[in-house]
């Protein structure tokens, strides 16, 4: 016995054999996924690693075209009395000049379960039970290969999926998986591996490496996709553009013209985080379609005195009347514009107290200059980070045979399934949604709002730490 495991995908044509390895390599480029019947006409293999070894080799093989003519042809070959059993009435056929004619496809099929350990039959869970998928499993389980039927396109509602499984059951197949390739459950792959693994034993230990080292790789990948949205969102929160003082002819352009320039980098910096995502997930860059964020006309810089602001300056003028005046001068400001009281109180700060605010007297200076400050909405930060948990959920349940691209939206993301559905990822009741929509922002996102150099890339200890602080509320 060879340590890699060997399983043959077999099945009537255009029943998702490809897809279904598509989605178990992870890979969306292997072979060809159609509409059209008979589009694999060749067998192709491809390797599941286990810690960087092999474990298992699966083979695609073409789909089973008229398996009722073939039955009928294999019958022809045995003489009348004649007793012998599936498999030499299978070599008897592959010895014949029909293997390489009329029959081709099939016997590509019946070659590869013989040289295959188990074979995995794949069925198009919208098709009726008919006399050839009968005729097909007697054929395959001809060739004396242990056969796990996969139900494919479940979550389509036109599935017959108590039809196939009665139909399945008469026929002795008792151990049948639901896997729908391109909306698989999260436990899909496991179940499917695990009753695999209940059908040939002796190759039990090599799956169970395989199922636990998918589920290490899983955790790995959602933890650095957390970490992705995390770092997107503690950016924006951070970010703030300075828009220099000018006469009162040019403020209104100059403010439109930086407002114009936070859409577009805001914007430009979410689809960096959708396309790393998809990377991440191993899915094309066209896999996700993402509407335009409906961004507010900017924010203006009241966070200057968030409460975040104020514990950090509070801890360095203590208390009394200073620490006062700052918390005051900070309504003044929030309100729009600076009183006579609060003017003289944040020259007295910016004059006799200037060490204390450390990186803050610069901004307050600049507000005495007339420079203002643009920075993103706390709706916009609620939205994009409502999106990106949409969909890295969407990505979560997504099959790599999937071909309708995620639609992701001011509602949220969707994967428009192959049968016309439409498959919700999050309902609005979920707890952490309604957070995100009306509740209190998290406090790595509060803290970053007083950090504007967290905008930038670079390593900066505050800025990681709030970073994984936020990515452990994304789980």
């Amino acid at each position: 016995m060879s340590d890699i495991l060997r399983v043959a995908v077999v099945g009537h044509t255009n029943t998702g054999k490809t897809s279904l390895l598509r989605t178990l390599a992870r890979d969306v480029g292997f072979g060809e996924v159609s509409d059209s019947a008979g589009t694999t006409r060749h067998v192709e293999g491809l390797r599941l690693m286990a810690d960087g070894v092999a474990a298992v080799e699966l083979f695609d093989t073409p789909g089973m075209e008229d398996a009722i003519a073939l039955l009928e042809f294999i019958d022809g070959l045995v003489a009348p009395g004649e007793r012998i059993d599936g498999p030499e009435r299978v070599a008897r056929f592959l010895a014949r000049d029909e293997a390489a004619g009329r029959f081709e496809q099939e016997a590509k099929v019946l070659r590869q379960m013989q040289a295959s350990d188990a074979a995995l039959y794949v069925v198009d869970a919208r098709d009726p039970v008919l006399p050839k998928h009968r005729d097909e499993l007697e054929l395959l389980a001809a060739c004396a290969r242990p056969l796990l039927p996969v139900l494919n396109f479940v979550a389509a509602p036109t599935a017959r999926v108590d039809d196939w499984r009665a139909a399945l059951a008469r026929l002795g197949l008792h151990a049948v998986v639901s896997f729908d390739t391109v909306a698989p459950p999260l436990d899909g792959e496991r179940e499917l591996f695990d009753t695999l693994a209940t059908l040939i034993h002796a190759h039990r230990a090599r799956l169970q490496a395989l199922i636990d080292a998918r589920a290490r790789e899983a955790d790995a990948r959602r933890e650095a996709a957390r970490r992705l949205v995390a770092e997107l969102l503690v950016e924006l929160a951070a970010r703030r553009d300075r828009i220099e003082e000018a006469s009162e002819s040019d403020a209104e352009a100059l403010l439109q013209a930086a407002v114009a320039r936070l859409r577009e980098d805001v914007r430009r910096r979410e689809q960096a985080c959708v396309d790393a995502l998809l990377r991440l997930y191993r899915f094309r860059p066209d896999d996700a379609r993402m509407d335009a964020l409906p961004l507010t006309e900017g924010r203006w810089d009241d966070d200057l005195f968030n409460a975040e602001t104020l514990r950090q300056m509070g801890v360095r003028l203590g208390t009394g009347a200073a620490a006062g005046a700052a918390a005051g001068l900070g309504v003044d400001l929030m309100v729009g514009g600076l009183t006579l009281g609060a003017a003289a109180a944040l020259g007295a700060l910016a004059g006799g107290l200037w060490q204390t605010f450390g990186h803050y007297g610069e901004r307050i200076a600049a507000r005495l200059r007339g420079h203002r400050e643009l920075s993103v909405d706390d709706a916009i930060l609620r939205i994009v980070a409502l999106r990106q948990r949409e969909l890295l959920a969407a990505l979560e349940g997504r099959g790599h045979a999937a071909l309708t691209p995620i639609e992701l939206g001011r509602g949220g993301a969707r994967n428009a399934g192959e049968s016309g559905t439409r498959l919700p990822v999050a309902e609005a009741t979920d707890p952490a949604t309604r957070q995100w929509r009306s509740g209190t922002l998290p406090a790595a996102l509060v803290r970053a709002r007083a950090h504007p150099e967290w905008a930038q890339d670079g390593n900066d200890e505050g800025k990681d730490g709030a970073i994984a602080e936020l990515a452990e509320t994304l789980a």
